[in-house]
C-alpha cells in the first residue's frame, strides 16, 4: 500500500508517470495487434488497416525515421526536463502526460520498427494511431487551457 504522505507529495507526478505509461503501452499493444494479425476492416467512415509511415504526418518526410525519432527524443526531453514548470492541477497534468505518451510511442516505433504503425483511415484524413490522437487531442487541449488560462 502506497503511504499517504508519499502519495500527497508526489501526487501528480505518480498521476503524470502513470497516464505517460497507458498511453505508450496501449499504443504498442494497439500497434503489434495490428502486425500480427493485419486486418482490413471497412467500418463505413473508418477504416483500420496497416500502414507502415517512414514519414511524419500527412505524408512529408517520408524515409526520415531516424531524424524524426531524434525529434520526438527532443521533445519528450524537454517535457520532462521542464516538468516543474507545469502547472500542479489535474488538467494540464494530464494533457501534458498524455502528449509525452504520444510522442513516446511513435518515437519508439521510428527507432525500433524504422517505420510508425498507423491503422485508423478516415478516407478524407491522413491515417493515424493512438499516439497520434494522443498528440492532437492534447495539444488541442493545451491550447484551450492556455487559452482560458489568460
Amino acid at each position: 500500500m502506497v503511504n499517504s504522505s508519499f502519495y500527497s507529495k508526489y501526487k501528480f507526478q505518480l498521476i503524470f508517470a502513470g497516464i505517460s505509461l497507458l498511453v505508450v503501452i496501449l499504443d504498442q499493444l494497439t500497434k503489434f495487434l495490428l502486425l500480427k494479425y493485419s486486418p482490413s476492416w471497412d467500418l463505413k467512415i473508418l477504416t483500420l488497416h496497416l500502414i507502415q509511415n517512414t514519414g511524419a504526418g500527412f505524408g512529408i518526410l517520408q524515409n526520415q525515421s531516424f531524424w524524426l525519432g531524434i525529434i520526438s527524443l527532443a521533445a519528450a526531453a524537454l517535457i520532462l526536463f521542464e516538468y516543474k514548470k507545469i502547472d500542479k492541477n489535474y488538467i494540464s497534468q494530464i494533457l501534458f502526460s498524455v502528449l509525452l505518451g504520444g510522442i513516446a510511442g511513435n518515437m519508439l516505433d521510428r527507432f525500433f520498427r524504422q517505420f510508425v504503425v498507423d491503422f485508423m483511415d478516415f478516407g478524407w484524413w491522413p491515417a493515424f494511431n493512438l499516439a497520434d490522437a494522443c498528440i492532437t487531442l492534447s495539444i488541442i487541449g493545451l491550447m484551450i487551457y492556455f487559452w482560458k488560462k489568460e
